[in-house]
């Protein structure tokens, strides 16, 4: 087959972004795409279903989720070579983004049907463009295996990568993720923890992966999570032990000295470094006192 060429008769699959929270993030072009599709594959077909209806569209749907792909795939592959437009929708944001539906694009690619993205919202775009950490080189990591042991080595792996790191993560897991973090990459890491993007009660929780370790272990979460947290200095890079500031005060190092050197290494501000040290050292005398 000629690059750019399709069977003659074939449909077209639309990878149809949608709202992550604010049902007026559908943007037009998705709204006509899916009121005009022979039908809208997705994850749950009463969630999608509720999405359509607040936006006037009734379309039939058929579900499409990582138990059933198997069986669906060759079915939605069908109806696009008999000619059919479908839409693929995931619950919330771009589809085959840490969902499934990626086999179901290749598979389509493989028989020659057109695919075509209808971009929006995505939390990991989202979350990079808020989250005030370098954004020019960066890595989507998706969930973080549940396991203790899986998810500390898969940490490990990552404690050296130089670029942004983006992470999804349930509320509930949350403090433990955190922590964990801190504990591979290092305490003076910078993160932000950015909950339920464009919905009501949106929040930015920005620190040193120490300082949210011990918000987190104080305080659930709830919601949706993107984690983005900053990628490893050229230093950390090269040393999967890096410095500390508490490892220079135990050398007897000035917190001042000792807050130059740690700025000088992650690339954080020395007096963001420095105030942080005394508001942790306050609240330690608060705890023992």
């Amino acid at each position: 087959m000629a690059m750019n060429a399709y069977p003659a008769g074939a449909g077209v699959l639309f990878v149809v972004a949608t709202p992550i929270g604010n049902p007026a993030d559908l943007s037009p072009r998705a709204t006509q795409v899916l009121a005009t599709a022979d039908c809208v594959v997705c994850e749950d077909t009463r969630r999608t279903g509720a999405m359509l209806a607040a936006h006037q569209i009734r379309r039939p749907m058929i579900s499409y989720f990582e138990h059933n792909e198997a069986r669906r795939i060759p079915e939605i592959v069908g109806r696009l070579r008999a000619g059919e437009t479908l839409a693929v929708v995931t619950d919330a944001g771009t589809p085959a983004i840490s969902d499934p539906g990626y086999r179901l694009v290749r598979a389509a690619l493989d028989a020659g049907v057109r695919v075509a993205a209808v971009p929006g919202p995505s939390a990991a775009i989202a979350a990079l463009s808020i989250a005030g950490i370098p954004t020019d080189r960066f890595v989507f990591e998706g969930f973080l295996p549940p396991r203790d042991a899986a998810r500390r080595r898969r940490l490990e792996s990552l404690a050296r990568e130089e670029r942004t790191l983006v992470f999804y993560e349930a509320g509930r897991r949350l403090g433990e993720t955190i922590a964990a973090m801190a504990a591979a990459f290092g305490e003076l890491r910078d993160a932000a923890v950015i909950r339920e993007i464009s919905k009501t009660y949106e929040e930015t929780i920005r620190g040193a992966l120490g300082e949210l370790a011990r918000r987190f272990a104080e305080s659930a979460a709830l919601g949706e999570i993107t984690i983005v947290v900053a990628g490893a200095s050229e230093a950390q890079g090269a040393d999967r032990s890096p410095v500390t500031l508490e490892m220079l005060l135990a050398e007897g190092v000035s917190l001042k000295q000792a807050s130059a050197i740690i700025a000088k290494l992650t690339g954080r501000g020395r007096r963001e470094i420095y105030q942080n040290a005394i508001r942790n050292r306050e609240g330690g005398d608060r705890q023992d006192g």
